[in-house]
């Protein structure tokens, strides 16, 4: 763990804490960002770091270092973990010193850093999912990454509690949003892929790096076209093929939505070519998409 407040990289798992006076912890004043670790290299990184300094921005929390100091800390950290996979969740925070509402009399924010030591692999098994009944956090809060992640928690627990994997956010307009912590995408009847608008929701940085990647996919005639759009649930419940898309994963074939099978209630054979070429990108991808870890050994 890196922590700004003790001034370095922690290893000892006792040490690894948060300030309880900490805005981020008892006002929920902060943002964060993940970055996939993966055969010792971290995939998206600087797309990562940017959304993440614009969730700051809009949250109103200055970073207490550069961006390009922010960037060498996270890549040391890595290093000293000796993980070749993994995720490394990254927090910028309001900071400590006081229990008020107000941020203003802290004396400085904070900057936190973990490396977690997880075990991921491409998903080819299908889920399913619910319409979730938690209302959407609007949009100005949804567009940025920040850590009041309690409707995304009960949305999740909601599927859980219904045999599902996870849920469905529909708009108050009837457009489908995007699942608790990943956005959704979806296959058309004429093999579209098609992803909603951003404007109302996160705009995740592997949704946006498959919507790069996919144009191959065109131009072997596999997949019509690639397509932002509004999507009315009706639509939506159509679709040939439907899937999660977010860093782990990078795509989570969708087969069965509210009781309803997607398609044929299989795996979609077009969502595994796209979940293909996003793996292969995080693996041997090129390396403006991949920073290596500068480890020692």
């Amino acid at each position: 763990m890196y922590s700004s407040i003790f001034g370095g990289i922690i290893l000892d798992p006792i040490m690894m804490m948060i300030p309880i006076d900490d805005h981020m912890v008892h006002r929920g004043h902060g943002v964060f960002d993940t970055a996939v670790l993966l055969n010792g290299h971290l995939y998206e990184l600087d797309n990562h770091l940017d959304r993440f300094l614009r969730s700051a921005s809009k949250a109103k929390v200055a970073s207490p270092f550069p961006r390009s100091t922010l960037r060498t800390i996270l890549l040391q950290l890595a290093a000293a973990s000796n993980h070749k996979k993994g995720t490394l969740r990254y927090w910028l925070s309001s900071g400590p010193g006081n229990f008020l509402l107000s941020s203003s009399e802290c004396p400085t924010t904070a900057f936190y850093a973990v490396v977690i030591d997880e075990d991921f692999t491409q998903c080819k098994e299908g889920v399913k999912v619910i319409t979730s009944t938690i209302p959407m956090k609007p949009p100005q809060f949804a567009t940025s990454k920040n850590v009041n992640y309690l409707p995304n928690v009960l949305s999740k627990m909601e599927a859980e509690e219904k045999g599902a994997f996870g849920s469905i956010w529909v708009d108050e307009e009837g457009y489908i949003g995007e699942g608790p912590n990943v956005n959704v995408a979806f296959i058309t009847c004429e093999n579209e892929l098609v992803v909603p608008f951003f404007d109302k929701i996160l705009s995740g940085c592997t949704i946006k790096r498959l919507i790069e990647l996919a144009p191959k996919l065109v131009e072997k005639g596999v997949l019509k076209g690639v397509k932002f759009a509004n999507i009315t649930i009706e639509e939506a419940k159509g679709a040939n093929e439907m899937m999660y898309v977010g860093s782990t994963l990078p795509i989570l074939p969708i087969i069965m939505w509210d009781d309803q099978p997607i398609g044929n209630g299989r795996v979609g054979e077009l969502t595994m070519k796209l979940s293909d070429l996003l793996w292969e990108d995080m693996e041997v991808g090129p390396e403006t998409h991949r920073t290596p870890v500068p480890y020692k050994n």
